[in-house]
């Protein structure tokens, strides 16, 4: 199994994460709860919010404030990571 990048390994309570995007705890864990986004767990399961959780939760606030409701959040994060897997894909193939 491979470790977590940096980027992805959780480091920031869930008090820190909120402070750090302008939110309110229980917002962060909505948005658990409803998969918009899955921070790491320590052993006694508190949750740890890694720099892309961060980003995730801006993206997250951005989209809100364009209108959209949770599950149209939801929408437009799997598409958006469907489009970044297939721009992926074709950049290596474009290697090869």
């Amino acid at each position: 199994m491979t470790r977590p990048g940096p980027r992805q390994r959780g480091v920031y309570a869930i008090s820190v994460a909120a402070e750090m995007v302008t939110m309110q705890v229980q917002n962060l864990r909505v948005y658990e709860r409803r998969g918009l986004l899955r921070p790491d767990r320590t052993d006694g399961g508190t949750r740890l919010y890694s720099a892309e959780d961060i980003d995730r939760l801006h993206r997250i606030r951005d989209l809100l404030a364009e209108g959209l409701n949770l599950a149209g959040i939801a929408r437009v994060l799997d598409l958006e990571a469907e489009n970044a897997r297939l721009r992926d894909r074709l950049r290596d193939r474009l290697r090869d």
